[in-house]
């Protein structure tokens, strides 16, 4: 008993999530990792509100999923505040890059990430726990990245503000863990995104490489799986945090590095 191969069944790449009459706001969900975790709750059977600042994007994956959509700028948080309200499940996901030493570092950009990757998850959160509180349910799972757990030179702003939402995290886990709230982040190394795509076609024709050889000597340098991860697995690790199966699971980080963060 419980050997498939027994039984001739094939075990499954996916476990299975219902979350049907949920209702999940996610950030940044018009590309990338937000669209691929659209697409995966949309599978469970979640309602979903999907934001975005770019609207023909979010109005894309909106339509594929079958989900609200609404245009937001993360940057003004007392404007996304409400955004968490009446929601069952938020996913933070939004963020931007900027690379620069920090002697030279724009203040005005590294205020921008923090705001946008700190403080709107906050009020977004905020406004979100009360009604998770009356329910006794909720999930929140914070797009990390294992800039939360590991530093990196020239992105300071990146860096602070990934450490600043695993902080938020662990603090609204003790919170809510008597309130049958869950939070908890994902940390993915170099994911394949629009974003990562373009960064790796500009190194290769500055340098006049091939685009493998930049994602294995630069990107993945420090990672031993020589390769990126996919979107659709940030997704699928999200949908089960949000399921019955990780109830006990709560102020936890979870890496998909290529063991990147073991070293």
């Amino acid at each position: 008993m419980g050997d498939s191969s027994a039984t001739g069944a094939r075990p499954s790449a996916e476990v299975t999530v219902d979350l049907v009459g949920k209702r999940a706001l996610v950030t940044g969900a018009g590309s990338g990792i937000g669209a691929a975790v659209a697409r995966k709750l949309a599978a469970t059977g979640a309602e979903m509100l999907l934001v975005d600042r770019v609207a023909k994007s979010v109005e894309q994956v909106a339509e594929e999923t079958g989900a609200c959509h609404t245009v937001a700028d993360l940057s003004e948080p007392d404007t996304v505040a409400e955004l968490g309200e009446n929601t069952d499940i938020v996913i933070n996901n939004a963020g931007l890059q900027y690379v620069a030493p920090v002697h030279q570092y724009p203040p005005e950009m590294f205020q921008l990430l923090l705001t946008v990757m700190v403080q709107a998850p906050f009020r977004i959160i905020r406004a979100a726990l009360p009604g998770m509180y009356r329910n006794g349910w909720g999930r929140i799972v914070n797009i990390s990245s294992v800039h939360g757990v590991r530093a990196a030179p020239l992105k300071s702003a990146y860096v602070t503000a990934k450490h600043g939402l695993e902080g938020l995290s662990k603090t609204v886990a003790l919170e809510g863990a008597g309130h049958g709230v869950t939070s908890n982040c994902v940390c993915p190394g170099y994911v394949r995104t629009p974003l990562v795509e373009r960064q790796v076609s500009e190194h290769a024709v500055r340098h006049r490489v091939p685009r493998e050889q930049v994602v294995e000597d630069v990107l993945l340098s420090r990672t031993p799986i020589k390769r990126l991860v996919e979107p659709e697995e940030v997704a699928e690790l999200t949908a089960w945090l949000c399921g019955p199966s990780a109830v006990s699971i709560t102020g936890s980080s979870f890496e998909l590095d290529g063991g990147w963060s073991a070293q």
